[in-house]
């Protein structure tokens, strides 16, 4: 049984037989998981009336431990985005009682970003929602080809120079 990618690279090979269009089958594929994450990421949060750029704050805060604190560069680090994109992400979550910014104690130049009571609550009331949903996104995969999947996008990745940060 073939896929939609299958199809395309059967034209590819067809039209222009004298290239290797086979990176067309691993990219092409990403990119349609990609989106198909997406929707079903969007829709899961949409429930809890969040975001994808507000759950992964909140989550990143809330896998600090206690007391649910990091700066503003450590949060732009595990997102992955700019200043000005973990300002925005900040000041929405601010504005709805999840988070709090204030100026470290330790340290009074530096701001700290809090997981608030709320906050926390809320992302413990989507985390299971959210695992759920990707359960069922991977639901054709057993477990072992999950296993073997994650492995070759971490290898993948790594290649990539897409490291955890320090």
């Amino acid at each position: 049984m073939g896929d939609a990618v299958d199809l395309i690279l059967a034209q590819w090979a067809r039209e222009r037989p004298d290239l290797d269009c086979s990176p067309m089958g691993v990219v092409g594929r990403i990119s349609q998981l990609q989106r198909e994450v997406f929707l079903a990421q969007r829709a899961t949060f949409a429930r809890h009336g969040l975001d994808v750029p507000s759950f992964d704050v909140l989550a990143a805060l809330r896998r600090a431990g206690e007391p649910y604190q990091l700066t503003p560069t450590e949060l732009m680090r595990t997102a992955l985005v700019t200043s000005g994109a973990i300002t925005q992400r900040l000041d929405r979550l601010e504005e709805k009682g999840l988070i709090t910014r204030e100026r470290s104690e330790a340290d009074g130049r530096a701001v700290v970003v809090t997981l608030t009571g709320a906050g926390r609550a809320a992302l413990d009331d989507t985390l299971p929602d959210h695992l759920e949903t990707e359960r069922r996104l991977l639901a054709g995969l057993d477990a072992d080809d999950q296993q073997a999947l994650a492995g070759l996008l971490r290898r993948l990745l790594i290649a990539l120079g897409r490291v955890p940060p320090e």
